[in-house]
C-alpha cells in the first residue's frame, strides 16, 4: 500500500496548481482519502477529504479556493488549488483513511504519501 504526492511547485499569489495522490497496492476508490498540508514551523492541518462515496469536506480556511476530486479508473485523487496566497505555501499530504469515512483530523489515515512542496511567493 502506497500513495504517491506530486504536482507541488512555485507559483505565484493568484495562482493555481493541481496537486495528485496515486495509490498502490488498494483500491482508492473504496477508501477516505485526506489532504493535509505544513507550513514551515506549524502542525500539520487537514484541508480537505473525500469520502467513499465521495462526499468531501473542507477546512473553514480554504472553502471555495480548493476542489478535491477522485478518478478511480487512474486510483487517484486529485486536489486543485486555485487563487494561491503565500500563507498556502507549505508540504502537502495524502493520506490514506482506515476505512471509507475521511476527516479533517490525523487519527482515522493509516497510510501517508510523502508530500510534496507548494511555494507561493512573488
Amino acid at each position: 500500500v502506497q500513495l504517491q504526492a506530486s504536482g507541488g511547485g512555485s507559483v505565484q499569489p493568484g495562482g493555481a496548481l493541481t496537486l495528485s495522490c496515486a495509490a498502490s497496492g488498494f483500491t482508492m476508490g473504496s477508501y477516505g482519502i485526506g489532504w493535509f498540508r505544513q507550513a514551515p514551523g506549524k502542525e500539520r492541518e487537514g484541508v480537505s477529504c473525500i469520502s467513499g462515496s465521495d462526499s468531501t469536506y473542507y477546512a473553514d480556511s480554504i472553502k471555495g479556493r480548493f476542489a478535491i476530486r477522485r478518478d478511480n479508473a487512474k486510483n487517484t485523487v486529485y486536489l486543485q488549488i486555485s487563487d494561491l496566497k503565500p500563507e498556502d505555501t507549505a508540504v502537502y499530504y495524502c493520506a490514506k483513511s482506515v476505512g471509507s469515512t475521511c476527516r479533517l483530523r490525523f487519527g482515522v489515515y493509516d497510510r501517508w504519501g510523502q508530500g510534496t512542496l507548494v511555494t507561493v511567493s512573488s
